[in-house]
């Protein structure tokens, strides 16, 4: 039986390195993946985009009224109609952007289309509160595994706390992409409540 993964952390702890690395694995033993990200996502429109350098193209830009499992299977009829072989993994960067019915509908395509399906996203916003998918991942998932980061001071990092030209904020709405005046900054529980006063 194939699984749902969930592989999560802090930001900038790794996760779309992980799910690039993944994609080689796959394409290097010429096995199909398909990629994809939540449409909501803007940072690099339609790529998936490493801290490293690394990037790729995503398959599937999955909108928020999206049933997932059928625009999978929308993708893999395509492919199939152009020869290629069947899809062997779903890969999902920025998966806390779901919705709990789309990861719903990732464990379908595990369980019922016996397609592995890999998960990589953050568990909480800049508040500390869980991402509805991230929540439903952590439900559901056959399996979850953490990707560590540090702190500044160096321990492990559990928080991502945002930052509005430089300072740091505590109140807004839960999504704001990463870009030119929003930008995040890992933190380990201390670090964090330092910067937020309390918790």
């Amino acid at each position: 039986m194939s699984k749902l993964y969930f592989r999560y952390g802090a930001m900038n702890s790794g996760k779309s390195t992980a799910l690039l690395q993944v994609a080689y694995n796959y394409e290097e033993r010429n096995q199909q993946i398909l990629v994809a990200k939540p449409a909501i996502d803007t940072k690099g429109d339609r790529m998936v985009l490493s801290r490293l350098g690394v990037s790729r193209e995503v398959d599937l830009l999955v909108l928020p009224e999206s049933n997932l499992r059928e625009s999978f299977h929308e993708v893999a009829r395509s492919r199939a109609a152009q020869g290629e072989s069947p899809i062997a993994c779903l890969l999902i960067d920025e998966a806390q952007f779901l919705s709990r019915q789309q990861v719903d509908e990732a464990l379908e395509i595990a369980v019922l289309d016996g397609i592995p399906v890999l998960a990589y996203g953050i568990r909480t916003d800049f508040l500390t509160n869980g991402f509805p998918g991230s929540l439903r991942l952590m439900e559901i998932a056959h399996s979850l595994e953490e990707l560590k980061t540090i702190c500044r001071c160096g321990r492990k990092a559990m928080f991502n706390a945002r930052k509005i030209s430089g300072a740091f904020i505590f109140d807004g709405d839960q999504v704001a992409i990463d870009g030119e005046t929003v930008t995040y900054e890992s933190l380990c529980a201390t670090c964090y409540i330092r910067e937020k006063g309390n918790f």
